[in-house]
This record gives C-alpha cells, structure tokens and sequence, in this order.
C-alpha cells in the first residue's frame, strides 16, 4: 500500500515524512468497516484541520491579492473558491480518485456521494500536508492547485453568485419582473423523495429543475433559466 502512495507523492511531487499521515488522509470511514484491523483510523480528524486550513489560506490570499476589495464580495468568492463543486473537481485532477480506500459498496458509487468523498479527501490531504510539513507546504498547494487556477473562472463568469442570485438580478435589470418558484411535481417515497421545481416570470413557466430537495431543484431551475435565457 505504501508503494502506492509513493507513486502519489511522485505525481504531486511532494514527500511526506511521516507516510501513514498521508495514507490516513485518504481512508473513508467505510473502509474501517470493512476493514477493522486496518492499522490506521479514518480520515475525519484531518478533514476537520484540513478544511480550516483551506479556509485561513483561502482568506488570506483574497485579503492580500485584492486590497480594494469589499468583505462581501470576498465571501462569496472564498465560497465558491471552498465548496465541494471546486475541490472535488481539483481532487480529481490530482489523481486523487486512484487512491481512495473505500469499501466495496462506496467505490462502486460514482455520484453525489463521490464527489463529497473526494472533497473531504482533499481537505484531510490539507490537514496531513499541514500537520507533516507546515503550514507553507500547504499553503503553496492550496494557492497553485485550487486558488490560482479557480479563481479567475470564478470572477469572470460570476461562479460566486448562486443561479437563484444571478437570475433574480439578471431578470430584474432586464425584464424588470423577480423570478418565483413553485413544486411542480414530487416523486418517491418520503425517506427519498425527489422535487421538480419550475421558474417563472409572472406566468410563464421558463424551466424546471428536479433535486432531492426543494433548494436543489430550485438552483437546478435558475440554471436552466439561465441557459435558456442566454444569461449564463
């Protein structure tokens, strides 16, 4: 198993002193579950370090790299900069995926769940990075994989407002008329249920979006209007 996280360490071009730290960074709850004698725990602990690291980083970049820059709109790019969209596409793209230790049920899912596995798996490698080699080990990674690379796209097609935002501002400085929302359809037991939720301008149903809650099939549907509309 080491060997393999070797060949992580290559591709990153990091070395780790303490190789277990970074081997724990990867280990899902569910493989302990499957795996009870592993000699290492889950990677939970060093999600908990790792996201505030990633926070503290995040902060401090936007607050030196833009000076002129007012605290709200900070927020919202550290938000998107943060969320599990972001950093589980960055974990993919660092190969992360290769290296999961999941039970066999976990690693035949390939969803939502795997995209929250690998955005947790990124912040715990954040925490063992920090906690084996320094807060400017981590730092250097954050700024180049994520920061540097994310926030330009962020900035320029305006990730860091959410669809229902940007659809309610773009509605209302073109149309004049403020977006509403209404369940067209549920679907599923109530333990799972499904919604699909339409926008409206006044009367006029523009798009429908479906969510296994009522917030989802809501952003679902603005991104949609927004496609439709060409406002995106």
């Amino acid at each position: 198993m080491k060997n393999n996280f070797v060949e992580l360490e290559k591709y990153l071009n990091i070395s780790f002193n303490n190789k277990d730290l970074l081997i724990q960074a990867f280990c899902h709850r569910s493989y302990l579950n499957e795996n009870p004698d592993f000699y290492l725990g889950h990677n939970e602990r060093l999600e908990f370090l790792g996201d505030a690291v990633l926070e503290l980083v995040t902060t401090d970049y936007l607050f030196r790299n833009y000076p002129d820059k007012p605290e709200g709109e900070m927020t919202g790019w550290r938000a998107s900069l943060v969320n599990s969209n972001i950093i589980s596409d960055i974990a993919r793209e660092m190969n992360f995926e290769k290296f999961l230790l999941l039970s066999s049920g976990e690693a035949k899912e390939n969803g939502k769940s795997r995209k929250y596995i690998l955005a947790d798996t990124f912040e715990a490698f954040i925490g063992a990075v920090y906690l084996d080699l320094g807060y400017e080990s981590a730092k250097k990674i954050i700024e180049e994989k994520l920061i540097k690379r994310k926030l330009p796209e962020i900035i320029e097609k305006k990730l860091y407002k959410d669809p229902k935002s940007l659809l309610q501002e773009k509605s209302q400085e073109i149309l004049s008329i403020t977006p509403t929302y209404s369940v067209v359809e549920e679907e599923g037991p109530d333990h799972q249920k499904n919604f699909v939720v339409g926008v409206y301008f006044g009367e006029d149903l523009i798009a429908q979006g479906k969510g296994s809650s009522k917030h989802e099939a809501e952003l679902k549907s603005a991104e949609e209007a927004l496609k439709i509309k060409k406002w995106a």
